[in-house]
């Protein structure tokens, strides 16, 4: 018999799995020499390059490299208020990028200072809801209002007019008489 290409039912076909770090690591290498970084280890293992206190005040943000291409700027961003205390530890932060490397790559250490927050989460708190500091309504205007809506059909639209009422009610500072 003559083989027609197609697989039977019971030939399986092998599929292996690939761990996700070699499927994302080109993408990360990519991502990563962009910013300057030709060594990834220098982003994915920074707390246990500059150590654990100060992996947690700043972070690298790029590599510069110059046009003789001796001697590199990394660029070290912080918050505003804790600049002075990296900067301090500039010389410390090199020596640490540098054994990293296995060379001398990195000449100086430029310190970014940034705010605290990323954008994203300073624009979150922005939108965020503020609490309510209105008290919550006295019992009789709450029972007044749902007496007022409830001959209402929707339960939906009940509540909505219910809290409505309860508001205009709050607000004036006199009930309203009943209709």
């Amino acid at each position: 018999m003559r083989k027609t290409g197609k697989q039977t039912p019971t030939a399986k076909r092998v599929r292996r799995f690939t761990q996700a770090g070699a499927l994302l690591g080109q993408r990360i290498q990519g991502a990563s020499a962009k910013r300057g970084f030709a060594e990834t280890r220098l982003l994915t293992r920074w707390a246990e390059i500059v150590g654990p206190e100060l992996a947690q005040v700043a972070r690298p943000l790029k590599v510069s490299y110059t046009r003789e291409g001796f001697g590199a700027t990394l660029t070290v961003a912080c918050d505003g208020a804790r600049a002075p205390e990296v900067q301090m530890q500039a010389e410390t932060i090199r020596q640490r990028v540098n054994a990293c490397y296995g060379y001398n790559a990195i000449s100086r250490v430029r310190i970014a200072q940034e705010d605290g927050q990323g954008f994203a989460e300073a624009q979150a708190a922005f939108l965020a809801p503020k609490p309510d500091a209105a008290p919550r309504p006295d019992p009789k205007v709450q029972a007044q209002a749902a007496q007022a809506v409830a001959g209402v059909g929707d339960d939906g639209l009940r509540r909505a007019l219910e809290l409505l009422g309860q508001n205009v009610m709050t607000r004036t500072g006199s009930p309203s008489k009943e209709t």
